[in-house]
């Protein structure tokens, strides 16, 4: 049994795969098209993968898994009973999945083309432009905290990675948006103490702990949340940018320098020059116009609590 398994692989090996060989030899420029058709494979298996694990459907591909893994053992013992079995569940299995994952072959047929699809393949939107939108979200949110005159404290880290603060605080992971970041700074809640830090365009932690500055020339009316934010942009080059709870005024730390009383206006600006210009070269004017029902949002409760 295990001779004429043997033989088969060989036969296998001989007939398909020393063939494919010889043609790449014959002919050199078909090996582009191998690299570029694996590579679509495996990118699209590993997506797939990454989905389903977020779907219902993961716990029923490890039991299409173990019934496959089953079906080949048998067969190479020579079950033949339980060979036969496996092989037509695995047979009448494949009428069952389309009937079970109806629903998301139809969603996943309707967003071919879409930008939900695009979206899957990781084709999404252009990284200056999302840049700019995040930075949008932070001013809406910093503005929020100033009219309450709620304390808060955002880093945006830069070229300098900040691991190290990130590691101190807890870890969010979690897509850029205003009403986020108005209600972690809430008082009297696990998270408002603390830094919150965005990087790659998401918030990845809250309640971070920053050094404090400790230079003599810093003025003494200046709060911790101040000091923390001189500290940090001495020590890296991102920025951060204060709220101050005692007054409701907002400040940017910039490169160990601390820019009081700044306006949204100006906030943006600056925003706009020190991540994006900097780090894109694109200073395209946006509007801000589709972020106004965000805003109104905020303005439809008065409480942030």
């Amino acid at each position: 049994m295990i001779d004429g398994f043997n033989i088969s692989l060989q036969n296998i090996f001989n007939q398909n795969i020393m063939e494919y060989l010889n043609m790449l030899q014959e002919h050199p420029i078909r090996l582009i098209t191998l690299i570029v058709d694996v590579s679509i494979v495996v990118l699209i298996g590993i997506k797939l993968l990454k989905f389903a694990k977020l779907s219902r459907a993961w716990q029923l591909l490890k039991g299409i898994a173990f019934l496959v893994i089953a079906t080949a053992i048998s067969g190479f013992l020579d079950l033949k009973i339980l060979n036969f079995i496996l092989s037509s569940i695995m047979t009448w299995g494949v009428f069952a999945l389309l009937v079970i994952f109806q629903p998301e072959l139809r969603r996943g047929l309707e967003q071919l083309g879409t930008n939900k699809f695009t979206k899957f393949f990781g084709i999404d939107k252009d990284i200056a432009t999302k840049t700019k939108e995040d930075i949008y979200k932070i001013v809406i949110a910093a503005s929020e905290l100033s009219k309450t005159k709620t304390g808060g404290l955002i880093v945006i880290e830069r070229d300098i990675q900040i691991r190290d603060i990130i590691s101190t605080g807890i870890e969010i992971n979690s897509e850029v948006s205003p009403q986020l970041l108005v209600n972690i700074f809430v008082p009297n809640t696990p998270l408002h103490d603390g830094a919150v830090v965005i990087s790659n365009n998401k918030i990845v932690a809250a309640a971070c702990m920053l050094p404090l500055a400790s230079d003599t020339d810093i003025a003494k009316e200046l709060g911790t949340r101040h000091r923390a934010a001189i500290g940090i942009s001495k020590e890296s080059d991102a920025i951060a940018i204060v709220v101050s709870e005692e007054t409701g005024k907002i400040s940017i730390a910039k490169d160990g320098t601390l820019i009081a009383d700044v306006k949204e206006d100006a906030l943006k600006k600056i925003l706009i020059k020190s991540v994006v210009t900097k780090r894109f070269g694109d200073d395209r004017p946006n509007k801000m116009g589709k972020f106004k029902n965000v805003r109104f949002g905020f303005k439809n409760n008065k409480k942030i609590s």
